[in-house]
C-alpha cells in the first residue's frame, strides 16, 4: 500500500468514523430518553395505582423527551466543537497539554541533540518540514506520538523514558513509525477522533461525577430521592455507553494503522531491530509504555499503550507487533532479552550495515516506481542521503536555521546570488525592508560559509521552518515580501526562488489554518488533463537543452498517462504564471489520480537518465504544492 492508497483509505475511514459517531450519538440520545421515561414513571407512580404503559408515558412526555434529545445533542456537539477549536493551533498544543517541553535548536543535552538530529534526518529524507519536537519530561515509560492536521503544523513528542532507554537506532525506528502517521494522513484522523469523541466522553465524566455525589443529595426514601439515584445510575450507564463506543471506535481505527506504521518504519530504516528493539524494551521494562498522564483522549495516537487495558486496546498486543517485524521472535525469549538486548542489537546492527552497504552498490539512483513507493515511506537509502546532506551543512548555518532569531536570515541567505553585484543589491533590499541588523546577519553567514550549494538550499528551508512559524503573522508578511523582492532583483525568477516563495507561503498558511487544509480532492485526472500537460511541459523545458529533447521528455510523460503519441507540447513561455494557475487545480485531484500524475512527472524528469538540481527542485515544488511529499532526491 503506497502513499496515495493510504490517503484513499484515510478518507474512507474518516467517512466511516463520521457514520459510527452519528450512530453512537443516536444511541446515547435514545438512552437519555429511556432514562427520562423511567424517571417520569418513578416520580409519577402512586402506591396502589397501576403503572401506565411505556407508550403512554412516551406520548404524554413528548416535549420532555424532545428537550432531552436536543440537550444531549447540544452537549455532545458543543463539547466536540470546543475540543476541535482548542486543537486548531496544531500538534504542539496536544504535546503541551500532556506536559511536553520543546526541544530547543541550541540544546546542549546529548539525548535531546540526538533526538533533534534523528527527527531532522527523517524529515529531510521524507521531503516534509521539520516538525516541532517535544519531550514529556515527567514520563518514564517508553512512548511517543505525532499530532497535527498536516505536516506543516505537526509535532513529534517522545517520553523521557524513550530517550534514556532506547539506542539511537531504536529511537530512529520509533520516530520513523511516527513519521508514517504524519505522511499517511493518520494525524488528521487522530485529531478529528479526539474532537469527535470528547463530546461522548464528556457524558461519561458527567455520569461518574453525578454518581459520586448522588449520596450527598436527598434521601432515597422519597420519590425525589429515588429519582436522583435513578438519574445518577442512568447517567453513569449512558456514560459507559459513551466510553464503550469511544474505545471501540478508537480500537477499530487504530490497530491496523499501527501495524502499517511498524512496517513503514522497517522499510524506512531497513533494520527490523530498530523498531523491534524498541518494542522489546517496552515488553521487558516494568513501566513499559504506560504514562502517568490521563491518556483516555490520546490513547490512539501513542506509539504504545498508554495504560493497561484488556478490552478495546488501541494497540495490537506487543508480542504480535514484535513478531510481525521479527518473524523469528518467541515470547519466552523476553526474559533473556532483558539482559542481552543491548549487546545483541549492536551485533545485529553491524551485520545489517554490511548487508545494506553491499545491497546499495547496485541500486539505481532513480526509478519512477521506487520513488512513488517511497512517497510517505522513504527507505534507508533516503535516510543516508539526508544524513549526508545534513552533515554537509556548516555547523553555524545549521544552528542558525534552527534559531528563531536567525531563521529569517537563513531564508534570505538561500536566495543570495553568486554574482557579487546582484548579491549587494539583495543585501541592500534586506537592509531597507528588514533593517540593518538583519542585513549584517546575512552578510555574516556569507562571510563564514560562502554561498550555499544548490543541494543545500531546500534542506535549509525545511530545517528553518519550525523556527520561522514562531514569528508573528505581520513579521511573516514582511518577510515574504522581502523574499519576493530578492527573487526579482535580476529580472527573472529561477526554480528555487519559485519553490521558496510558494512553498513557504503554503507551509505558513497551513500552520496558521490547519483545520482548513485538504490534502486530497475528488477530481479525476481526465478533468485536469490540460493542467497536467502544462505542468509536464514546464518540467520538460526546464530539464532539456533544446525543443527536440523537451518534446521527447514530454512524450515520456504522456505515455505514462496513456495519452495518444504525438500529443502537442503546450506553450509555457511564462512558466511561473502557468504553474500558479494549474497547481491549485491539480491539488484537487483524488489520491489515485495524483499517483498517476506524479509517475508521469518523474518519467519526464528522468527521460534522459539525468536530473539537474533545477529539475529536482521544480519537481519537489510541484509535488509539495499538490500535497505529495516527495522523498529526498539528489542530482
Amino acid at each position: 500500500m503506497n502513499f496515495f492508497q493510504h490517503q484513499d483509505r484515510a478518507r474512507r475511514q474518516s467517512r466511516t468514523l463520521i457514520a459510527v459517531f452519528i450512530l453512537a450519538v443516536l444511541a446515547i440520545v435514545a438512552a437519555i430518553d429511556i432514562l427520562l421515561v423511567a424517571v417520569v414513571g418513578v416520580t409519577s407512580f402512586e402506591p396502589g395505582a397501576p403503572m401506565p404503559p411505556p407508550g403512554a408515558l412516551v406520548q404524554a412526555n413528548l416535549p420532555l423527551l424532545a428537550g432531552g434529545a436536543i440537550s444531549t445533542l447540544a452537549v455532545i456537539g458543543v463539547a466536540s466543537l470546543f475540543k476541535m477549536a482548542t486543537l486548531r493551533s496544531g500538534g504542539g498544543q496536544v504535546a503541551r497539554q500532556l506536559g511536553g517541553v520543546p526541544v530547543e535548536s541550541d540544546t546542549r543535552d546529548p539525548q535531546r541533540r540526538q533526538l533533534r538530529n534523528v527527527v531532522e534526518e527523517i524529515a529531510l529524507a521524507s521531503g516534509v518540514p521539520v516538525p516541532e519536537i517535544y519531550v514529556l519530561e515527567q514520563e518514564s515509560g517508553i512512548n511517543a506520538f505525532a499530532a497535527g492536521y498536516t505536516p506543516s503544523d505537526a509535532a513529534v513528542a517522545v517520553t523521557r523514558g524513550a530517550l534514556e532507554k532506547l539506542s539511537r537506532n531504536e529511537l530512529q525506528g520509533v520516530i520513523a513509525h511516527e513519521f508514517s502517521h504524519i505522511l499517511n494522513g493518520d494525524m488528521r484522523l487522530n485529531i478529528r477522533l479526539m474532537g469527535a469523541l470528547f463530546g461522548i466522553l464528556l457524558l461519561a465524566l458527567i455520569g461518574r461525577r453525578v454518581l459520586m455525589h448522588a449520596h450527598m443529595g436527598r434521601s432515597s426514601r422519597d420519590k425525589n430521592g429515588a429519582a436522583v439515584v435513578l438519574v445518577a445510575f442512568g447517567l453513569m450507564a449512558v456514560g459507559y455507553i459513551g466510553l464503550f463506543f469511544g474505545r471501540w471506535i478508537k480500537a477499530a481505527v487504530s490497530r491496523q494503522r499501527e501495524y502499517l506504521a511498524d512496517a513503514s518504519a522497517v522499510q524506512f530504516t531497513r533494520d527490523p531491530d530498530s523498531i523491534g528493539g524498541a518494542l522489546k524494551k517496552i515488553a521487558v521494562y516494568s513501566q513499559g509504555s504506560y504514562l502517568d498522564a490521563d491518556t483516555e483522549e490520546i490513547s490512539h495516537m501513542l506509539f504504545g499503550d498508554g495504560r493497561r487495558m484488556m478490552l478495546f486496546s488501541t494497540h495490537p498486543p506487543l508480542n504480535e507487533r514484535i513478531s510481525r517485524v521479527d518473524p523469528g521472535f518467541r515470547p519466552e525469549e523476553l526474559e533473556a532479552l532483558a539482559e542481552s538486548i543491548v549487546r545483541e542489537q549492536k551485533r545485529e546492527r553491524e551485520a545489517a550495515d554490511g548487508r545494506r552497504a553491499a545491497g546499495q552498490a547496485a541500486r539505481p539512483a532513480f526509478d519512477a516506481g521506487s520513488i512513488v513507493d517511497q512517497i510517505g515511506n522513504p527507505d534507508w537509502h533516503r535516510l543516508l542521503m539526508a544524513a549526508a546532506v545534513a552533515a554537509s551543512l556548516p555547523d553555524n548555518i545549521r544552528q542558525a536555521a534552527r534559531s528563531t532569531e536567525w531563521a529569517p536570515e537563513v531564508l534570505f541567505y538561500t536566495l543570495l546570488d553568486g554574482d557579487r553585484e546582484i548579491r549587494e543589491q539583495q543585501l541592500l533590499i534586506i537592509a531597507q525592508r528588514m533593517g540593518s541588523e538583519s542585513e549584517e546577519q546575512v552578510r555574516g553567514l556569507v562571510q563564514t560559509a560562502g554561498i550555499p550549494a544548490p543541494e543545500q538550499r531546500l534542506p535549509l528551508l525545511e530545517v528553518a521552518f519550525t523556527a520561522l512559524k514562531r514569528r508573528p503573522p505581520d513579521f511573516m508578511t514582511r518577510m515574504l515580501e522581502t523574499v519576493k523582492a530578492l527573487a526579482a532583483v535580476d529580472g527573472r525568477i529561477d526554480v528555487f526562488e519559485f519553490l521558496l516563495a510558494r512553498v513557504i507561503s503554503l507551509q505558513l498558511w497551513e500552520s496558521y489554518n490547519p483545520d482548513r487544509v485538504r490534502a486530497a480532492g475528488s477530481r479525476a485526472l481526465d478533468a485536469c488533463r490540460d493542467e497536467a500537460l502544462l505542468l509536464m511541459a514546464v518540467l520538460a523545458r526546464h530539464g532539456q537543452s533544446d525543443d527536440t529533447a523537451a518534446r521527447a521528455a514530454f512524450q515520456a510523460g504522456c505515455k505514462a498517462l496513456d495519452l495518444a503519441p504525438g500529443t502537442a507540447l503546450p506553450d509555457t513561455d511564462d512558466w511561473v504564471a502557468v504553474l500558479d494557475t494549474v497547481l491549485p487545480k491539480l491539488d484537487r485531484l483524488k489520491p489515485a489520480a495524483k499517483e498517476r500524475l506524479v509517475r508521469a512527472l518523474i518519467e519526464v524528469v528522468m527521460y534522459d537518465g539525468q536530473a539537474a538540481p533545477a529539475e529536482l527542485e521544480l519537481l519537489r515544488a510541484a509535488c509539495y504544492l499538490v500535497h505529495v511529499p516527495l522523498p529526498l532526491l539528489t542530482a
